[in-house]
């Protein structure tokens, strides 16, 4: 698939990194311009391009850039993306420190139905709760034991199947977790985040979660 990767941090290197070795066609952006990616690029195959190019004919988009520089991103960033594209966010909402107060998300609405909002197109959330390293390593074939799997939430159907597949192309089990209004319960500090929790045992921590954000993640 053509895919376009928004941020090339921790996630997006990792992302990038896998995806082109599958053979994706992987165009990357950062906030500081193609010629920084050079390094990245020739290590991996994928084309650095501008924000403003990085949807261009894409049928995956993944946006994993701060929490707070969403609302930054260029009007109009998906018009040029494949028709029925996929928009993965991977984000997470760091109130200290990092994003500083949003108030639509202190007020109840989950960090990716907020994404969803600034971007004017729906999102799927999944790759938010796993460390870059075991992102980019620890992806293995169905079956073995230990595999890590992965929720993803999210509204548009056929956008989270295609998320889905890709999950398990990156040799992780993909679980379908619900809407993006359930996506809370695979936000920061709930019990499945960070867990590297198998199938057997991901539905259970999703279902112990809790709506109410604790305090180092709230303004």
């Amino acid at each position: 698939m053509k895919i376009g990767i928004i941020g090339a941090g921790n996630i997006g290197g990792a992302l990038t990194r896998r995806l082109t070795a599958l053979g994706h066609d992987v165009s990357v952006a950062n906030s500081r311009g193609p010629e920084t990616l050079a390094d990245l690029a020739a290590e991996t195959g994928a084309t650095p391009v501008l924000f403003t190019e990085a949807a261009r004919g894409a049928e995956v988009v993944v946006v994993t850039i701060p929490q707070g520089k969403v609302a930054s991103l260029p009007k109009g960033l998906l018009d040029d993306a494949a028709e029925g594209v996929a928009v993965i966010d991977t984000g997470n909402y760091y109130p200290r420190g990092r994003d500083g107060r949003i108030d639509e998300i202190e007020n109840g609405v989950t960090e990716s139905r907020w994404v969803s909002d600034q971007l004017g197109h729906p999102v799927v959330k999944v790759f938010n709760g796993i460390y870059s390293q075991h992102l980019q390593d620890k992806g293995v074939p169905k079956g073995t034991e230990g595999r890590i799997a992965l929720p993803v939430a999210g509204d548009d159907e056929a956008a989270k199947a295609k998320v889905l597949r890709l999950v398990e192309e990156l040799g992780f089990d993909a679980y379908d977790a619900g809407s993006i209004d359930e996506s809370w319960r695979q936000q920061p500090a709930t019990p499945s985040y960070g867990a590297d929790a198998s199938l057997e045992t991901l539905p259970e921590l999703l279902a112990k979660a809790s709506p109410v954000r604790t305090p180092e993640f709230t303004a």
